[in-house]
């Protein structure tokens, strides 16, 4: 990797942190809280770890809604092409909907 793109990964992590640095911050005063700063780094710090568990359970959650969504479309493309080779094509008009989309 260059060494301008290191320095590319070092800033956005930089700017993401700080970025969650004023969300903790932000959170802080919603909640009317005033703290010493011992406490506010704890604060900080909970706050974080919590972000970070959600965000994990969150992506867990969009990777199975994926798989689900998928699941159907891939069927339904492997019996679109695995029409023997001397029938046509399949129409390029045809679409695929998930079986949670209701036809209108």
């Amino acid at each position: 990797m260059r060494p301008e793109e290191r320095r590319d990964i070092r800033d956005r992590a930089g700017w993401r942190q700080q970025r969650l640095q004023r969300e903790a911050e932000a959170a802080m005063r919603d909640a009317g809280l005033q703290l010493e700063a011992e406490k506010r780094a704890q604060f900080e710090q909970r706050y974080m770890q919590e972000r970070k568990r959600i965000e994990q359970a969150l992506r867990q959650e969009l990777r199975e809604k994926r798989q689900r969504e998928l699941a159907p479309v891939v069927e339904q493309l492997k019996k679109e092409f695995a029409q023997p080779q001397g029938s046509a094509a399949p129409s390029a008009t045809a679409t695929v909907r998930p079986s949670s989309t209701p036809d209108r």
